[in-house]
Protein backbone atom coordinates (compact mmCIF):
# COMPACT_ATOMS: atom_id res chain seq x y z
CA UNK A 1 0.00 0.00 0.00
CA UNK A 2 1.35 3.50 -1.18
CA UNK A 3 2.57 5.67 1.64
CA UNK A 4 1.02 8.80 0.01
CA UNK A 5 -0.90 9.61 -2.51
CA UNK A 6 -0.82 11.01 -6.41
CA UNK A 7 -1.19 14.16 -5.22
CA UNK A 8 0.92 14.57 -2.82
CA UNK A 9 3.66 13.78 -5.38
CA UNK A 10 2.10 16.35 -7.98
CA UNK A 11 1.95 19.23 -4.87
CA UNK A 12 5.96 18.18 -4.36
CA UNK A 13 6.76 18.15 -8.17
CA UNK A 14 5.13 22.06 -8.27
CA UNK A 15 7.06 23.47 -5.57
CA UNK A 16 10.12 21.54 -6.90
CA UNK A 17 9.73 23.77 -9.91
CA UNK A 18 9.18 26.52 -8.47
CA UNK A 19 11.96 26.56 -6.06
CA UNK A 20 14.21 25.95 -9.62
CA UNK A 21 12.55 29.04 -11.01
CA UNK A 22 13.25 31.03 -7.74
CA UNK A 23 9.38 31.64 -7.21
CA UNK A 24 8.97 29.25 -4.28
CA UNK A 25 8.64 31.27 -1.09
CA UNK A 26 8.77 29.75 2.82
CA UNK A 27 6.57 30.94 5.49
CA UNK A 28 8.77 34.14 6.66
CA UNK A 29 8.58 35.24 2.99
CA UNK A 30 11.97 33.89 1.91
CA UNK A 31 13.55 32.27 -1.20
CA UNK A 32 13.56 28.50 -0.92
CA UNK A 33 17.13 27.12 -1.93
CA UNK A 34 16.89 23.82 0.12
CA UNK A 35 15.60 20.89 -1.99
CA UNK A 36 14.47 18.99 1.68
CA UNK A 37 12.17 22.21 2.21
CA UNK A 38 10.90 22.48 -1.04
CA UNK A 39 9.76 18.58 -0.62
CA UNK A 40 8.45 19.30 3.01
CA UNK A 41 6.55 22.69 1.23
CA UNK A 42 4.88 20.70 -1.18
CA UNK A 43 3.87 17.86 1.66
CA UNK A 44 2.38 20.46 3.83
CA UNK A 45 0.45 22.22 0.88
CA UNK A 46 -1.65 18.62 -0.39
CA UNK A 47 -1.76 18.04 3.40
CA UNK A 48 -4.15 21.19 3.59
CA UNK A 49 -6.07 20.43 0.27
CA UNK A 50 -6.63 17.20 1.94
CA UNK A 51 -3.96 14.56 -0.44
CA UNK A 52 -3.27 11.22 1.73
CA UNK A 53 -0.35 11.85 3.93
CA UNK A 54 0.81 10.63 6.99
CA UNK A 55 0.74 13.12 9.59
CA UNK A 56 3.56 15.02 10.88
CA UNK A 57 5.82 13.68 13.32
CA UNK A 58 5.67 15.05 16.84
CA UNK A 59 8.91 15.97 18.08
CA UNK A 60 9.93 12.41 20.35
CA UNK A 61 13.34 11.79 20.58
CA UNK A 62 14.76 8.35 20.76
CA UNK A 63 15.91 7.31 24.44
CA UNK A 64 19.84 6.42 24.46
CA UNK A 65 20.81 3.10 24.81
CA UNK A 66 22.45 2.69 28.24
CA UNK A 67 26.43 3.06 28.66
CA UNK A 68 28.31 0.01 30.05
Amino acid sequence: MAKYGKSASKNVESAMRRRKRGTLKSGSGRKVMSRKQAIAIGLSEAREKGGKIPRKRTGTKKKAGKKR
